[in-house]
């Protein structure tokens, strides 16, 4: 039946004339913060300094046309849900319209080379370096057809501008791999440096004979960065996490930089300042730091809590330089790195695992983020998300992983270690938690053996653990932690628990007057206030539960790895939405401004909208990997794993030619 599905689906897109989807495709949802996150890589257009290009750790190629100033999306390299890093931006040296970008994939191996011939709007994969980890990409600047690329394999070189290949390091040596940083002589292309987990290596005679350069170099060195001199090449300096060092001999001798503490010696880049070789940044785990007199000395620019990825020094204007960071995003200065500044607008990299709307508040959106240190917490927009300040006083750089709000106006946060109240002194730590223990007992009544269960409580304990599911409707309050469900009858004052054991519980909601929690196993149902839990019959077509929802007039429903089902009779019967063309469910969410259940997959960009009464559909390409999805003013806002608060259109374009597909 699912095949049949998909056959249906793909017939129909060939029928839908050719302007619908073009117009549904460049109609994308709008990425529209909190502003900041990952960056990875920057790139400069060579004819017009002020044009640069972002990479990010999703796959995301952001441009700026002001010299990083705001940024806007261009495109992505790979599929939805690839989360290519992309470490390495070039624009070509002869054609300022080609763009190289060296990626690896996260958490897992794979990546490659990828260009584009368009200024970045398109970009297709090189298949010669297809599932290749690239940590390094050059590009030899005596030859603009020869590329260079550090993999975890090896060292690889294309003379032909990457239509072809060639790996250049000894294959099978167990010594020249995982190669973190390449470098190519600017006069000689034959030279070329590698810098690998364990120690710098180089070749004089293109890849034929490779020589270990690590005399003066602490042993077992990750080399991050190497940086030619491009007027003597012989002078040259390596960042390791051992520190920096220099040479004037090509390699021969390296002596190490004086000034940078040992905490800060993991150097992921060091950059030359075009128009004076004396100045140079190195950007490190702790801070940037800076040398004016070329390395014999080095002053610490910014505060030990910033993590640099990449810098750009404007050649026009070398007092403006820009630092890519994790968490923070893009930091901009204009007077050569004595002061920073945010300079994100545009760019949102962040993870935001949960949005909530202010019932008291029109226009008050909160977004909770996750893996953002001090940059993280919970953001709030008063504008239906048109601008967003930090509210995350007390949290203490928690991850916020669910937001609720009480019918008085009472706000609480999820975090990673525990529930958060926020009061006019900021938020704070908030709630008991009572373990309840059973136990049986046994006595004698009129002479005959008897038992009965005991409910007996542990000392109360402040919540410490990950919080990511919240329910505060009406009086009964319920919270998942890592023990299990607990439930407050008093604001939150005190949780008595856990009324569902386990973990993982990743729903709670209502069904009319009823209650409803899941985990990934089983969905359950409670009709007197949270006490008593019935575990309701899962679709039989379903291997797992993912996503849950209910829509007026008692429907439930729930999604999973094959597709969408719905009952309208607590669980007894299930009916599957059979032409919904997704699977892989992640999220459904009930629209009371449309009357709809929408629809996500970790699977697709597209998002669908059900009609619960007729079961017909639409759908939309919101353009990112969405998961929460709410009604905001009349329109959807997505919570996005990478991508921060993706809002649609002013004017939405749906699938119409899909619009009155139904499922019979």
């Amino acid at each position: 039946m699912r095949f049949r599905a998909l056959c249906f689906f793909s017939l129909l897109v060939c029928c839908v004339p050719a302007f619908s989807l073009l117009h549904a495709a460049t109609n994308r949802w709008l990425s529209i913060g909190p502003y900041g996150g990952d960056a990875r890589s920057f790139a400069a257009d060579p004819n017009d300094a002020s044009h640069i290009y972002l990479g990010t750790t999703n796959g995301w190629i952001y441009q700026s046309e002001d010299g990083g100033a705001r940024w806007s999306p261009l495109s992505r390299i790979g599929k939805t849900g690839e989360e290519l890093v992309v470490d390495h931006l070039i624009v070509d040296s002869a054609d300022a319209h080609t763009l190289y970008a060296g990626v690896w994939r996260l958490n897992r191996f794979g990546g490659g080379v990828w260009v584009s011939h368009d200024s970045g709007l398109t970009w297709k994969e090189l298949p010669g370096m297809h599932g290749q980890s690239v940590r390094a990409l050059t590009q030899a600047p005596s030859n603009a057809n020869i590329l260079v690329a550090g993999t975890i394999s090896g060292v690889y070189e294309s003379k032909d501008s990457g239509a072809h290949w060639k790996e250049i390091s000894p294959a099978g040596s167990g010594q020249i791999i995982n190669v973190q940083s390449v470098a190519v002589d600017p006069e000689n292309p034959n030279v070329v440096y590698a810098g690998t987990w364990h120690l710098p290596w180089k070749t004089t005679d293109g890849g034929k004979h490779w020589f270990n350069i690590h005399q003066g170099i602490i042993t077992d060195s990750d080399v991050f960065s190497i940086l030619i001199d491009p007027v003597r090449p012989q002078t040259l300096y390596m960042s390791s996490c051992s520190g920096i060092y220099k040479t004037y001999n090509g390699g021969e001798l390296f002596r190490k930089v004086q000034g940078i503490p040992t905490t800060a010696r993991r150097t992921r880049v060091i950059k030359e300042d075009p128009n004076d070789r004396k100045v140079v940044y190195a950007g490190t785990t702790e801070g940037l730091y800076k040398t004016v007199n070329g390395g014999e000395s080095w002053r610490r620019m910014t505060n030990p809590y910033i993590v640099i990825n990449d810098i750009y020094i404007d050649p026009h204007n070398p007092e403006h330089v820009l630092m890519a960071t994790d968490h923070g995003g893009v930091l901009a200065s204009e007077d050569g790195g004595k002061s920073f500044s945010t300079s994100n607008q545009g760019f949102s990299g962040r993870e935001v695992a949960a949005i909530l709307t202010d019932h008291e508040h029109p226009g008050r959106i909160y977004a909770g983020v996750v893996n953002g240190w001090q940059y993280g917490g919970v953001y709030v927009s008063n504008d239906n998300g048109q601008t967003w300040k930090q509210q995350s006083e007390g949290l203490g750089r928690r991850d916020v992983f669910a937001l609720a709000q009480a019918r008085d106006g009472t706000l609480l946060a999820g975090t990673d270690r525990g529930i958060f109240r926020w009061t006019v002194q900021g938020w704070v730590s908030d709630g008991m938690a009572v373990t309840e223990h059973t136990r049986v007992v046994e006595y004698r009544q009129n002479g005959r053996p008897m038992e009965k269960m005991v409910v007996e409580d542990s000392r109360p304990e402040r919540i410490t653990g990950r919080v990511s599911t919240l329910l505060t409707a009406g009086g009964d309050w319920l919270a998942e932690t890592p023990n299990g469900v607990y439930r407050s009858t008093d604001g939150g004052k005190l949780w008595r628990g856990p009324v569902l054991h386990g973990a993982n519980f990743f729903y709670m909601g209502k069904d009319g007057s009823a209650l409803l929690a899941s985990d990934f196993r089983v969905l359950w149902r409670s009709v007197d206030g949270g006490k008593i839990w019935i575990p309701l019959t899962r679709p039989a077509g379903l291997t797992q539960i993912t996503a849950v929802t209910t829509s007026p007039g008692g429907k439930i429903w729930v999604g999973g790895p094959q597709g969408v089902y719905w009952s309208a009779n607590h669980g007894r019967v299930w009916h599957d939405i059979q032409r919904l063309p997704t699977n892989q469910i992640r999220n459904l969410a009930w629209n009371p401004v449309s009357g709809r259940v929408v629809v996500t997959s970790r699977a697709t960009s597209l998002v669908y909208a059900i009609d619960p009464d007729t079961l017909a559909w639409q759908w939309w390409d919101s353009g990112w990997r969405l998961h929460s999805v709410h009604a905001v003013a009349g329109r959807l806002m997505a919570a996005s794993p990478m991508n921060g608060v993706i809002v649609q259109p002013e004017t939405p374009t749906k699938g119409s030619a899909m619009a009155e597909i139904r499922s019979h």
